[in-house]
């Protein structure tokens, strides 16, 4: 729109300067709701109310709205109590400053039945369970200013520690307390609750409904409770299914009309096809089927297998950039090494994919949050189950008013996803980016959001300096030992030492330091906990990433000991040769054929498969993965980073090689701290058998028969054991090297790595 139009919508637009607002019975929560956050812009009503913004009740609406004007007067007209409060958030979403972009009749009503969030008041989580009675409401609040219709709550009986040490009230209290303030508004409320006993022993069935019945007793309402399969719990579904027909008893003599809802999450193939049994026998306590993250059948699998059946609704992980069910599939490692798994995401274009991918043929979801980090993506399936054609830009609009007050923002939540593509000492968004949050000038009424993007934008800013710094270290270092048989093996590895002890730059210690203030903000306004020592964070991966803002991105840990070892030789010829070796990973003095797997841009033999938009949960593509450790401890980036495939999928590369002539693999089996079989395949022949890792890492040899290469062309495949359960991961291999056998190269499995 011109400057000029704008100007024009904005004079058409009414001023809510003084405005009255009154409303009838059911909607008098959701109009009190808009009259505080007005009150909060400084609006307030004036003597003979120059406007008015009347709501009423029109139950024939349903859950959507209608607003009109009629003279001095706004009519809100809503279905049931809770479309207030969408009606009051479609107001806050659009206005700037006392205006109302209101040019016409306004109809609005939501696409899809079910529109929740997870309020998680649990240890684990990184900000919800040092949040006071009255912090959560107002977050109860934001969500149904967001077109949220259910609250899911956090039984507190799952896999964390009893208590968190950061709760101002107990967990229960402050979980009853929530439900009281989403009753209030008229949003539905909801339970998780984990099944976490052995139910093979009667004693902890009976245990179960006790506890079950002694916590719903205490809720002033529940619409929906919801069982997951697994993670957390491990019960296989014939108990399973027969303890949630003994739960639904006490269940519906409380809440008669109260929905049971039961994930496919954590199975195996066989326990798989055995809840699918039991889901098509349709128990009659059985709602729906909720499909979330540690499943392994896609979710259009599950509408082939439950079409008819039972209805599907989605329970995203809107949290997790890595390890998760929506992974950012080519992250770079220097982001996953020091923002890490919880990190403040906002990802416009993924999400889109993931709920385009998703959505269809569901009733909706229940987004699985674990704090604040995520409060884009949340926003954004909200508006999206409210309207699946709307665009990001208008989201961000509308969230920028409700909660920043500059308009500005609007380009914040893509800016943010282009400053984690590619590497980040290259990608010049980042540095825009960062400018752009620094000339935000957020209203006085602004709420924790604004710091939380700021946040984001300076870490970006942060990795990306650290980054560039890092490599130009490593990349001196290495030419240095590389130079060893000219300058001899002590200058060389002085150098190579010097290259590393550079200290920080310092506007590199100036934008850290603008990270700890904002991160103290975010503990200060919204109890976000970015540290384990400052704020009590429950781990580090709990979106504690304060703690790795500045840690080593180089190779210095793992060359020390290596260049040690590499001057103890008696002669100098055979020192200054293991200096070298030490500088050439890749093995390119030999020939090699290498993969740095776990890096973009240095995979050129990898098949990446359908990617990020098509295939938004990896299922038929590889990822990029960090283990989890750190280049402090000595594990290299080349080890530390890996590729990995999901459940059946294998790990592939495709290389056209010279005819003739026997070749080796040799490959670094590196990855998370857990064991999965694995076997290896050269053009469709198994070259290794399935094995378990024997350690972490593991340095692999296995010789290629000439006979399979005779064409010219190879294509490995790192294979998993078939049927899976749980997250799927395990097939991750950090580096390939292919070469050439020779004389020199037996390949007779007897190498220990580079």
């Amino acid at each position: 729109m011109s400057a000029a139009l704008t100007l024009l919508a904005l004079a058409a637009a009414p001023s809510l300067a003084g405005a009255c607002v009154v409303a009838d019975g059911p909607a008098r929560a959701g109009a009190d709701l808009l009259a505080r956050r007005l009150h909060e812009r400084g609006i307030d009503p004036a003597p003979g109310c120059p406007v008015t913004l009347r709501f009423e009740t029109m139950p024939a609406l349903g859950e959507g709205f209608a607003i009109g004007r009629h003279g001095r007067t706004i009519m809100v007209q809503v279905g049931q109590a809770r479309s207030a409060a969408y009606a009051a958030g479609w107001i806050l979403g659009h206005m700037q400053g006392t205006q109302l972009a209101l040019s016409g009749p306004v109809h609005s009503a939501p696409a899809m039945a079910v529109r929740g969030d997870q309020i998680g008041i649990r240890a684990k989580n990184n900000s919800f369970d040092a949040w006071t009675p009255a912090m959560l409401a107002r977050q109860v609040e934001d969500l149904a200013l967001m077109g949220a219709n259910r609250v899911q709550l956090v039984a507190p009986v799952s896999d964390d520690a009893a208590a968190s040490p950061l709760a101002p009230v107990p967990a229960r209290d402050a979980i009853l307390a929530t439900a009281r303030a989403a009753h209030t508004l008229g949003l539905q409320v909801a339970l998780y609750y984990p099944l976490l006993r052995d139910y093979a022993k009667p004693a902890d069935v009976a245990a179960e409904q006790a506890d079950f019945a002694a916590l719903i007793a205490d809720f002033p309402a529940l619409d929906a409770v919801y069982f997951p399969g697994g993670d957390p719990g491990h019960t296989a579904p014939a108990p399973l299914f027969a303890l949630l027909g003994q739960l639904a008893t006490p269940l519906h003599a409380r809440f008669r009309q109260a929905e049971m809802l039961v994930s496919s999450q954590g199975f195996d193939a066989e326990g798989f096809a055995a809840f699918v049994a039991q889901v098509r026998a349709r128990p009659p306590w059985l709602s729906a089927v909720f499909v979330g993250p540690q499943t392994r059948a896609s979710i259009a699998q599950h509408r082939a297998l439950f079409a008819g059946v039972v209805p599907l609704e989605l329970y995203p992980d809107t949290a997790h950039a890595m390890h998760a069910q929506l992974p950012l599939q080519r992250w770079h490692p220097a982001f996953a090494l020091t923002q890490g798994r919880e990190p403040v995401n906002p990802r416009p274009r993924a999400m889109a994919a993931a709920f385009a991918d998703q959505a269809p043929g569901t009733r909706g979801f229940v987004a699985y949050s674990e704090g604040v980090n995520d409060d884009w993506n949340l926003a954004q399936w909200l508006a999206l189950a409210w309207n699946p054609r709307a665009l990001p830009r208008a989201i961000a609009l509308a969230h920028a008013r409700r909660f920043i007050g500059d308009d500005r923002f609007a380009a914040l939540p893509l800016a943010l996803e282009q400053g984690w593509r590619g590497d980040p000492a290259r990608n010049r968004a980042i540095g825009r980016t960062l400018a752009v949050t620094t000339a935000l000038r957020p209203a006085r009424w602004a709420d924790w959001r604004i710091d939380l993007y700021r946040y984001r934008a300076v870490y970006d800013a942060l990795v990306a300096r650290r980054w560039a710094a890092a490599q130009a270290a490593d990349a001196l270092a290495r030419a240095a030992l590389a130079q060893a048989p000219r300058t001899g093996s002590t200058r060389a590895v002085a150098a190579a030492r010097r290259a590393f002890a550079r200290p920080e730059a310092p506007a590199t210690l100036a934008l850290y330091r603008r990270l700890e203030a904002l991160a103290a903000q975010l503990w200060d306004k919204a109890r976000m906990q970015l540290s384990v020592p400052r704020y009590g964070a429950s781990n580090w991966e709990r979106g504690a990433n304060l703690d790795r803002a500045m840690a080593d991105l180089t190779d210095r840990v793992a060359l020390a000991p290596r260049m040690a070892a590499a001057l103890a030789p008696p002669t100098e010829p055979a020192r200054a040769a293991a200096l070298a070796a030490l500088a050439d990973r890749a093995d390119r003095r030999h020939g090699a054929l290498y993969d740095d797997l776990g890096m973009p841009g240095a995979q050129p033999h990898l098949l990446r498969g359908a990617g990020e938009r098509a295939d938004p949960q990896g299922r038929a593509s590889s990822i990029i993965g960090v283990a989890d450790h750190l280049p402090a401890d000595g594990w290299p980036l080349a080890t530390l980073t890996y590729a990995e495939t999901l459940y059946e999928n294998p790990l592939r590369l495709s290389y056209r090689l010279p005819r003739g002539g026997a070749w080796c693999l040799r490959f670094t089996w590196a990855g998370e701290d857990y064991w999965r079989s694995m076997a290896v395949r050269a053009n469709g022949q198994e070259i290794l058998p399935p094995q378990n890792r024997a350690a972490n890492p593991a340095y692999i040899e296995v010789p290629i028969p000439a006979g399979l290469t005779g064409r010219g062309r190879l294509s490995l495949a790192f294979v998993a054991r078939a049927g899976a359960g749980g997250g799927g991961r395990g097939q991750q291999v950090a580096e390939t090297w292919l070469l050439r056998k020779t004389r020199a190269l037996r390949c007779d499995g007897q190498w220990t790595g580079p």
